[in-house]
């Protein structure tokens, strides 16, 4: 794939934020859009494509009217359209319970999937407390499930937790977005041992139920501590075990061996269905010194593995 081929787009503040943060760290081997009404949403960002909702002279933003959001998403179609003209995959970020995600987000999937790209939406969802929002984020989670190939949930309380043993404010705490999305990006350029391509990841994206993505990080020599590190993922809970389509790559530095890669595969796949169709991916990457980082894509998961 050629880096226009990749699309990472960020919808409202945080998927704005997000977005900046995944696309600088994939030495901007993929395009970047942001999305917002906004104007700040914009800063820092030195080239790139931007759609703002709302003309420069109306002021009027998008902050808790959703459908607001999906009327303006709506009157930049013919821009959209002729953005995606060379996409594949679209790498989608967003934050719902407020306006212009909840609007937007999910009104943007359906352009990009009409176009016909693979949509991977990861959605941040609001704190317990705000029960208002976390109403308004689940009907626009709902919303978005129906556009994006896959939708995963992050759960904002779960990302503060991690922050505040990091010591860090959890607005700052987006690594594992970032890790994420680096993941799918090098995945999808970069040459391997063992290559993945389109193919694969349209082979586990249409497979019936849900899907969710992992990401973990660890020393080659202690794979059970890789897996408790994409276990970690701050998801809305969801149990993965049975599901029945596996895309697994695994990248790590220069000493990394087969065994190596086989014995992370061979955890990260145990729980899965006995039937589940498994596409495995390695690769060796200069910068990752004494690390291994699996991006696993599982698809296939039944609505019952819905911890409670």
């Amino acid at each position: 794939m050629e880096s226009s081929q990749i699309l990472i787009a960020g919808v409202g503040g945080i998927g704005c934020s997000w977005a900046k943060g995944a696309w600088s760290r994939c030495d901007s081997e993929a395009d970047i859009l942001l999305i917002d009404a906004d104007d700040e949403s914009f800063s820092d960002i030195e080239r790139g494509h931007v759609l703002r909702l709302g003309s420069v002279v109306d002021k009027l933003g998008c902050a808790s009217l959703p459908p607001l959001a999906e009327q303006r998403m709506r009157s930049v179609s013919s821009v959209v359209s002729k953005l995606m003209e060379p996409v594949e995959l679209v790498i989608l970020l967003t934050g719902l319970g407020g306006g212009t995600g909840t609007g937007a987000a999910h009104e943007f999937a359906r352009q990009a999937r009409l176009s016909g790209a693979i949509v991977i939406a990861v959605s941040a969802m609001p704190f317990e407390v705000q029960s208002t929002r976390l109403k308004i984020a689940e009907d626009g989670f709902d919303r978005l499930d129906k556009f994006a190939h896959v939708t995963v949930r992050l759960s904002l309380e779960r990302l503060a937790r991690q922050a505040r043993e990091k010591g860090r404010s959890w607005q700052m705490g987006a690594e594992w977005v970032e890790d994420l999305v680096d993941g799918l990006v090098r995945t999808l350029l970069r040459m391997g041992l063992i290559n993945l391509d389109l193919m694969d990841l349209r082979a586990i994206v249409e497979q019936e139920g849900n899907a969710t993505l992992l990401v973990g990080m660890g020393e080659p020599e202690e794979p059970e501590k890789i897996l408790h590190s994409a276990m970690m993922a701050p998801l809305a809970a969801l149990d993965v075990s049975g599901a029945t389509g596996c895309l697994i790559q695994i990248e790590g530095g220069l000493g990394m061996t087969l065994s190596q890669v086989d014995s992370v595969a061979r955890l990260f796949t145990e729980a899965l269905d006995s039937d589940a169709q498994v596409i495995l991916g390695a690769r060796v990457s200069e910068d990752l010194v004494n690390t291994i980082r699996v991006v696993t894509l599982l698809a296939g998961i039944k609505d019952s593995n819905q911890l409670q």
